[in-house]
């Protein structure tokens, strides 16, 4: 799964590298994105990219209440075309993350253990990711989204068994294309290349989304884990 993630570049950064027009207010770097909290997410507009900031649980149009989305913030590649919430969004509002790593958890002494990954490189990727929009009973209007999961890859799988689905950069601008086949887009949902990546063991101060901060995903030595 995903369960939280960094959006640690510039606003102009991520401008220059995924070619969307003028940014969203409110845009702030952040090092512990969580469920619930909005995110930066690149959409495809009628005159090229556009920028948002999106909720991240996806609360469907058809929802009945907005606490829907809680239970929204990962769809499995393996289902997305045939469950209910995210089958629309699918076909018709797909986006593109920003992200610069991301945090899974494994089993070690004295409790679960975070880890930090990212690419090696440190450059940005795209989450793939699906959107919507909700109307409330008041007429107030939500735009949410939420990230897809595939299987782990080696550097991934002594950590979690699933991962987030990160897009190659060239296969970024046929997610966001409307004219996508639900098969092409299904091969484009698979584990990131594993000799790209890398893992390491951070501070449990990541475990409260109310802590924020470059520190976060500075590495930690921590023994009794599974690479320590």
């Amino acid at each position: 799964m995903c369960g939280r993630f960094t959006q640690s570049k510039s606003l102009g950064e991520y401008q220059q590298r995924f070619g969307f027009s003028a940014g969203p207010p409110g845009y702030a770097p952040r090092f512990n994105l969580a469920p619930g909290q909005e995110a930066l997410a690149v959409l495809a507009g009628e005159e090229g990219r556009r920028a948002e900031m999106l909720r991240w649980g996806l609360v469907p149009s058809w929802a009945k209440e907005e606490r829907m989305g809680y239970k929204m913030i990962n769809a499995r590649a393996e289902t997305v075309a045939d469950k209910p919430a995210y089958r629309g969004p699918f076909r018709r509002t797909r986006c593109l993350i920003p992200a610069d790593g991301f945090f899974e958890w494994a089993a070690a002494q004295g409790g679960k253990q975070p880890y930090f990954l990212a690419r090696k490189d440190r450059e940005p990727f795209a989450l793939a990711g699906l959107w919507d929009q909700w109307s409330g009973p008041g007429g107030q209007k939500l735009r949410s989204f939420t990230i897809l999961t595939t299987q782990a890859n080696q550097v991934v799988k002594p950590i979690h068994e699933r991962m987030p689905v990160m897009l190659r950069p060239v296969d970024e601008a046929a997610w966001l294309e409307t004219e996508t086949t639900p098969e092409n887009l299904a091969k484009l949902l698979k584990p990131y290349a594993a000799q790209d990546m890398e893992a390491y063991t951070v501070s449990q101060r990541v475990n409260s989304p109310v802590n924020e901060g470059p520190e976060i995903i500075e590495p930690v030595a921590v023994t009794g884990t599974l690479f320590g």
